[in-house]
Parts: structure tokens; sequence; C-alpha cells
């Protein structure tokens, strides 16, 4: 429709281009459409898109995500297929397409709870963005397990499971008409809840394993495994996740006071909070 439209040659057009920290890896077939140079091109939101990502509806359930990545970001044709690694990346890449490379934060100070406003640039974020080495197996007796990352559909199923869960302690230990015992018990149910949510999103993290020179990668089985190992192995399981991901998490910023009297500096972490990312 747009190729007879004389103002075709006004539409948006890319603002950025960026290199992905999977490098294109984890990714089903069809889903991605890499570049010969692999810099994938990031166009600005639309008007549309910034009405979609106020919509808090839309914001729960990840679709403000899909929409706008579809929207800016047209190499990515499935974006709840999106591994992990690049989720951040690219909703900073669309942020700096959008409005630039410098995001104002409201920052306090913790040794005198001075509050200041401070620029951020995004550009030093890009940079710092890196994939865990998913190459890396854990090795656990007779066990060999690699692991990959999440994509955004289970990431973003998970996040709202817990969210959920999350919800029904604080409304069950806000209320005074149930009783103590009773607030003990669907606590108790809420945390076993979000234990086996922690469990299958381990699950969804780990590609195969490797047993008595049998390759097992069924998801199911794998998942029942999780649920029936010995604790010890999974714990080992989640530590050597957990230090993968370490690896390539984003340094926190250091940010000097502006209070004359405290002048201290101060370890500020950098978070994705979807609610005013792109405000």
């Amino acid at each position: 429709m747009g190729e007879n439209n004389p103002l075709q040659k006004y539409f948006r057009q890319p603002s950025i281009y960026v290199k992905l920290p999977s490098d294109g890896k984890f990714y089903p077939p069809g889903t991605l459409d890499m570049p010969v140079n692999g810099e994938i091109p990031i166009f600005p939101m639309t008007a549309l898109d910034e009405i979609v990502n106020r919509t808090p509806d839309a914001l729960f359930n990840g679709s403000a995500v899909t929409e706008i990545f579809k929207s800016c970001i047209p190499n990515i044709k499935d974006p709840w297929a999106i591994p992990q690694t690049d989720v951040d990346l690219l909703l900073t890449a669309v942020r700096i397409a959008s409005y630039g490379h410098e995001m104002e934060m409201t920052v306090a100070c913790p040794h005198c709870n001075e509050t200041q406003d401070y620029a951020l640039d995004l550009r030093n974020v890009i940079d710092q963005y890196r994939a865990p080495d998913y190459a890396k197996s854990a090795k656990i007796g007779d066990l060999e397990i690699f692991f990959k990352p999440m994509t955004y559909f289970d990431l973003n199923e998970t996040a709202k499971a817990q969210f959920e869960q999350q919800k029904v302690m604080q409304m069950t230990q806000s209320d005074e008409n149930i009783p103590d015992a009773d607030k003990m018990s669907a606590l108790g149910q809420a945390l076993t809840n979000v234990t086996r949510l922690t469990m299958g999103a381990i699950g969804d993290s780990i590609a195969l394993i490797r047993v008595a020179g049998e390759t097992v990668d069924d998801p199911e089985h794998i998942k029942e495994f999780m649920a029936n190992c010995d604790s010890k192995v999974f714990n080992r399981i989640r530590d050597h996740l957990s230090d993968l991901r370490a690896g390539s998490e984003i340094k926190p910023l250091t940010i000097k006071c502006s209070n004359e009297e405290c002048g201290k500096e101060y370890s500020q972490p950098f978070t994705l909070d979807m609610s005013n990312f792109f405000v």
C-alpha cells in the first residue's frame, strides 16, 4: 500500500542499528531475518506504539512489548520467541531510537536521602549487554547439563504467575477477617506455587541433559526431572545458571550525591521498568 503513496519518503526510517548479544542464536527458524552485517535496524515508535505502551493490561500481559517490537524491529518476525539475552538490549535500543540516548532518572542518595535528577547515557548501557556463555555446561555426577536462554514468552508467563502469587500473599496477610491458621495455610500454598514456578523457569533454561551416552532434550522430561531430582542436584543447577547470568548483568551506576554537605558516591542499579521506561 505504501509503494504508491507520495508521502512514503517521509515515513520513519531506522534510527540506530544494534548487534544482538545472542548473535542470532536460539531463535527458531523463520523468526529472525538477520542482515549480512549482523546489525539489526531499529525504528522509532509511532504515536500508536506510545498509546499501546500506556495501556495497563497490555503492559501486564506482555503484548505492549511484543507490539512495540513488531513495529520497531521488523527483522524479528515473532517477538515472543526473542531469547532472554536480547530483550533488554532491544528495549533500550527502541528507547534510544524514539527519544534519544539520554534518559532522565530521579535518584536518592542512601547516605542523606537527597534526591536529584540524573541523565543516563543509554549508549553506555547498550555497550554493556552481554549474553551468558551457554557453552559452559554443569557436570553433576553422570549428568552433563547444557543451558539456553528463556524465550520472552516463557519469561513473561513466569513473571505474570509470580506476580499473581505475590498478590495473593499480600491480600491474604492484610485481610483481618481471615483466621491466622488459614493465613498460614494460604501462605504455605503460595510459597509452594512460587517454588514450582522457579523450578519451571529453570527447566525452561535447560537445553539438554546428557547421561550415559544418551541426550535428553524433551522439555517435559527435563521438567519432570527438575521436579523429582535430589535437592542438592537442584541447587547446583540453580547456582550454575545464576553464575552464568551474573556475568552478563549490567553494572550498577556510580552516582555522586548533589548535596554539597554529603557529596558521597553510591551505586544505583539500572532496571527496566516498562511502566515508565518509554515515558
